[in-house]
């Protein structure tokens, strides 16, 4: 396993402070990634509504994950990832209806299923405690840079 706290990768995201939602990655590869956070039990989470934290959010919680997974792999290649935006989200299945009352951390898994030029698409889960919280695809298309 190869864990890498916040300040090695903070770079390679947009996402900054209490938006940054991921806490380390504990593992990652050509195929994937898995991080750990556990800013969904931060009183202070940007995402919180009505002081509660909704399952939907654990969306944000993978694409977060994809995105450093695609920062991890330019870097690792000498360049610098294009930014993505997050365009679909699709076979979501939600089997909570919040997190912030989740004592432990998360789990963020995201597989890449296909990477061309402009796109990717990702397959995702989250977990806590080895129980799956969330799971489901998601497409992202490359900007410019």
């Amino acid at each position: 396993m190869t864990m890498l706290d916040r300040s090695y990768w903070q770079d390679l995201i947009p996402h900054r402070g209490a938006m940054c939602l991921l806490d380390a990655v504990v593992d990652w590869n050509d195929e994937g990634i898995f991080a750990r956070s556990r800013s969904h039990r931060d009183p202070e989470n940007p995402l919180r509504a009505d002081g509660r934290l909704h399952a939907v959010n654990l969306c944000e919680y993978a694409a977060q994950a994809m995105a450093v997974h695609g920062g991890l792999l330019a870097r690792r290649d000498g360049k610098t990832a294009a930014p993505g935006l997050l365009v679909s989200l699709r076979e979501v299945k939600l089997h909570v209806t919040r997190i912030d009352d989740l004592p432990g951390d998360l789990d963020v898994h995201a597989q890449r299923l296909m990477a061309g030029a402009d796109a990717m698409q990702y397959g995702f889960r989250v977990e806590h405690a080895g129980v799956v919280l969330a799971q489901g695809r998601a497409a992202v298309m490359m900007k410019e840079n």
